[in-house]
């Protein structure tokens, strides 16, 4: 049985191809790709890539200048960070989040449109596997081909689930039967309908926007089409601690909002979804809100 697209870079001594994420006294990474006959070059001297072919991961490497680096691989939270950018891309939290509350499954079939630098598509193609099948829409052909040669970096090579088209989701949405749906864009209520055709009874619907005002429209909007089941919304933060003996204490910097996530279930045809029980605040809408759209009421 032939192993996992990708798996084969993850394991073993470090070969010719391979990414290499260095590590300095000060904790500052450097991450390249090794090459036969290279030399990595560093302010505090350099060492042969030829040092590292053959050798098993975590080993220490020592430049002409005598500063130690730590070489491992980079895991993919440390790629994506590092590598070329077209567009923001998803942050690691991020897209922990939505692999976990999108429900992202062995074999899933999901469709991602906004694939910036291909950041959540690397992610996606992890989780679903050869078997899955990830569908990704990217209007701006300079951030596909960024995201294509990123994604083809990591694994080395095509990855045999993964499609990507360049257009808008709306217009070439083709996909059936889809069992998760990601939208990283501006405006996700323009795909609700489509999307709505193409999911399966219980399919996850996930978006991730930036702001409170795509955020407020997009749930009302998912609300508004009539059916998805209510929408949870949410956003993650990141504190990381300094620990040294018995000097614990929170560092100064965190990673704080990057986005909100949504998530919402489509429910079977023919089905109403059930009325809620909640009642919005007091003043949460003007006499003359008229919905998301602004042309009928407001879905409630």
């Amino acid at each position: 049985m032939s192993e996992p697209t990708g798996a084969a870079r993850r394991r073993g001594p470090f070969k010719v191809g391979d990414q290499v994420q260095l590590t300095d006294p000060k904790g500052r990474h450097y991450t390249f790709t090794l090459e036969a006959g290279k030399n990595f070059h560093t302010h505090k001297g350099s060492f042969p890539h030829d040092e590292l072919i053959g050798a098993p991961e975590g080993s220490v490497v020592r430049t002409t200048g005598n500063v130690a680096y730590l070489a491992l691989r980079p895991l993919l939270p440390d790629y994506v960070l590092s590598m070329p950018r077209g567009a923001a891309v998803v942050y690691p939290k991020d897209a922990g989040q939505i692999l976990a509350f999108a429900d992202i499954f062995p074999g899933a079939r999901v469709v991602e449109a906004g694939v910036g630098s291909g950041s959540l598509s690397s992610f996606l193609l992890r989780a679903i596997g050869d078997q899955g099948m990830l569908h990704s829409y990217e209007r701006r052909a300079d951030f596909a081909e960024i995201a294509q040669a990123n994604v083809e970096r990591y694994f080395g090579g095509p990855h045999p689930a993964w499609q990507l088209t360049v257009g808008d989701l709306q217009d070439n949405l083709s996909d059936t039967d889809v069992d998760r749906v990601i939208l990283d864009m501006l405006a996700p209520w323009e795909c609700l309908e489509a999307v709505s055709k193409a999911l399966v009874p219980g399919g996850i619907l996930c978006c991730y926007v930036a702001t409170t005002t795509q955020l407020a429209r997009t749930v009302e909007s998912i609300r508004e089409i009539g059916c998805f089941n209510e929408p949870t919304a949410w956003e993650t933060m990141i504190r990381n601690w300094h620990i040294e003996g018995l000097a614990v204490r929170p560092d100064h910097r965190m990673i704080g909002h990057t986005g909100f996530l949504l998530t919402a279930r489509r429910l079977a045809d023919g089905v109403e979804p059930p009325m809620r029980r909640r009642r919005p605040a007091k003043g949460a809408y003007g006499e003359d809100y008229a919905g998301p759209n602004a042309d009928g009421g407001t879905g409630h």
